[in-house]
């Protein structure tokens, strides 16, 4: 048993996918002349590489005449369905190399902050998909500091986040899309029926707000336009998630300063009203990370790259 596996092992290193794909050629014409013509090959070179491949396996595999192939053998038919197999196989594997270093493959694990979504990325999302059809395209709403997290660990290629991080060494910040922040607090709030209002008038309001561990820029961005209009905020309740603050907002736990793009979030219960601060204005960026720290994959960086052209007016 152990002089028959080393027969078939010492076989296989033998046979390349050349010797199979002349093999097949042989067997669909039945013809050596015709076969090598197919091949692009001359005929005795082709005829000696048939018989050292039957040596190789140690069966023969066609049936001969006395000048021409007759057929296969049992072995040769079934030696036939394996090759194609194994050549379609092999093409199949060539192609995904190819397209996978070409972007066209591949899977992209895409991070964004709630607000990113209100803005351009939903068309950059679909102009993504439209192009490169072939990529799964993953998808995880996840504040500015779960998103670095992630980066880091190597569970997301590409984040959509709100700067700045505090630790962005390790990362390539690209600008992608430009948001502001304005004023949130339910209908029936007595501003509310104001048309106009500055961040001052919120002085004696309490606040929702965004923990500064889950988004330290936008968390200082609002208490800086509260200190720029000689208050600090009252925070009465910290919630996870602009859609969460936005909730509490909703239902009159308090007021809050969130992205303008948001403006269409529960207007049934929600007043929104500008800011007009040069100061309310902030950007989102790409997050990636560098390529000293690891590479991304090719479909991430045609990502990247769309995005970026999206950032510039280009879809």
């Amino acid at each position: 048993m152990a002089e028959v596996s080393s027969t078939v092992a010492q076989g296989r290193g033998m046979i390349d996918l050349r010797k199979m794909e002349q093999f097949v050629a042989v067997a669909e014409a039945l013809h050596f002349h015709r076969a090598a013509a197919r091949l692009g090959m001359s005929q005795p070179p082709l005829t000696v590489a048939m018989r050292r491949l039957e040596a190789d396996l140690g069966v023969p595999l066609l049936e001969r005449g006395d000048k021409r192939l007759l057929g296969l053998t049992a072995a040769g038919e079934a030696f036939l369905g394996e090759a194609r197999e194994t050549l379609r196989q092999a093409d199949v594997a060539i192609q995904a190399a190819r397209d996978t270093a070409a972007g066209r493959l591949g899977r992209v694990r895409l991070g964004y902050v709630g607000s990113a979504l209100y803005g351009r990325l939903p068309e950059t999302i679909r102009a993504f998909r439209a192009a490169k059809p072939n990529v799964d395209l993953e998808l995880r709403e996840a504040t500015t500091a779960a998103q670095l997290a992630d980066l880091e660990e190597g569970a997301l290629d590409v984040g959509v986040v709100i700067p700045p991080v505090a630790d962005a060494a390790g990362l390539t910040l690209s600008d992608f899309d430009d948001d502001r922040l304005c004023i949130a607090l339910a209908k029936d709030h007595p501003l509310a029926e104001a048309g106009e209002l500055a961040v001052a008038d919120l002085a004696d309001e309490p606040f929702i707000l965004w923990p500064m561990v889950e988004g330290r820029g936008f968390h200082l961005q609002v208490v800086r336009l509260c200190a720029n209009a000689g208050f600090v905020p009252r925070v009465v309740q910290e919630a996870h998630g602009m859609h969460a603050v936005l909730s509490l907002v909703a239902v009159g736990a308090g007021v809050a300063i969130v992205p303008a793009s948001m403006q269409t979030f529960r207007q049934d219960r929600i007043v929104y009203r500008p800011i007009a601060e040069p100061a309310a204005a902030f950007p989102l960026c790409l997050a990636t990370l560098a390529s000293s720290s690891r590479a991304s994959s090719p479909a991430a960086a045609a990502f990247v790259e769309l995005a970026a052209g999206a950032s510039r007016g280009g879809l």
